[in-house]
């Protein structure tokens, strides 16, 4: 795959992975934490904050991933 098209491809993959992934979390927070403490909420947003950045590290690994060499044809 031409590393352009790899790079697009991640581009959409992240934003779209942000956005549900933000989503995702502000709609369990509702549901979840709405009698919850402030410690509660600052622990929750804390975690759900970094978290996201394990699938993020995901997607950019394979985005910067060489492409494997082609024998001669």
């Amino acid at each position: 795959m031409p590393p352009r098209l790899k790079k697009f491809i991640g581009m959409i993959v992240l934003i779209a992975l942000v956005l549900i992934y933000a989503l995702v979390a502000v709609t369990i927070a509702t549901y979840r934490l709405a009698e919850a403490s402030a410690w509660a909420h600052l622990a929750f947003f804390a975690i759900s904050g970094v978290v996201w950045v394990l699938p993020a590290m995901a997607v950019i690994s394979w985005m910067e991933r060489k492409p494997k060499p082609r024998g001669d044809r």
